[in-house]
């Protein structure tokens, strides 16, 4: 079993309570049983996450809307485990719905899983996202250190020159000025 697979399924065995409806979700194999849950009125969390999770892991882009919703979700884990998920989902749309998770700054508290996601990715849309999260998190006492830090360090994995100027202003930036010397580190010289 994948390590992502038994962490979430741990934990959401304990929040149902492991009961025998929960027990039947993880063990079947059924892709229409699975799908059925996320279109099913009146279905626990736990349970669209679970057949979400298993069917976005297994390429099924029934998953993707529902996979969405839980990479913005409040709950740390609901988030990596949908980005998880929507890393190997296959679905073009993912880039794009990451990169206006990690740029609306009305859900900025939320945006470290789609910044991270993104940069998994290597998508056309992660470099302007990234760039654009983290100048708006180089204002003075700005809270989103955790998320300014994962663009930082997704900019130096992904290498890209367009980065350079923000990654630059990042020096000045305390929390931030070690991980952007590695960052621009990685980013090849202009001639």
């Amino acid at each position: 079993m994948d390590e992502e697979l038994r962490s979430l399924t741990e934990r959401l065995r304990r929040e149902s309570g492991g009961t025998a409806d929960f027990e039947r979700l993880a063990a079947t194999d059924d892709t229409e049983v699975l799908a059925g849950v996320l279109t099913a009125p009146a279905q626990p969390l736990w349970a669209r996450e679970l057949a979400a999770f298993r069917l976005g892991s297994a390429g099924d882009r029934r998953a993707f809307e529902t996979l969405v919703l839980l990479l913005n979700h409040r709950d740390p884990p609901r988030c990596a485990s949908a980005a998880h998920a929507l890393a190997r989902l296959g679905d073009p749309r993912t880039a794009r719905a990451a990169a206006a998770l990690a740029t609306n700054e009305l859900r900025v508290a939320y945006a470290l899983h789609p910044v991270r996601l993104l940069v998994d990715l290597r998508a056309p849309e992660a470099v302007p996202a990234l760039i654009t999260t983290l100048r708006r998190r180089l204002r003075p006492h700005d809270p989103y250190r955790r998320v300014a830090l994962a663009c930082v360090e997704g900019l130096g994995a992904l290498a890209d020159t367009r980065a350079r100027p923000v990654l630059t202003e990042a020096l000045a930036h305390p929390p931030l000025a070690e991980a952007a010397v590695h960052a621009l580190a990685r980013i090849p010289r202009q001639r």
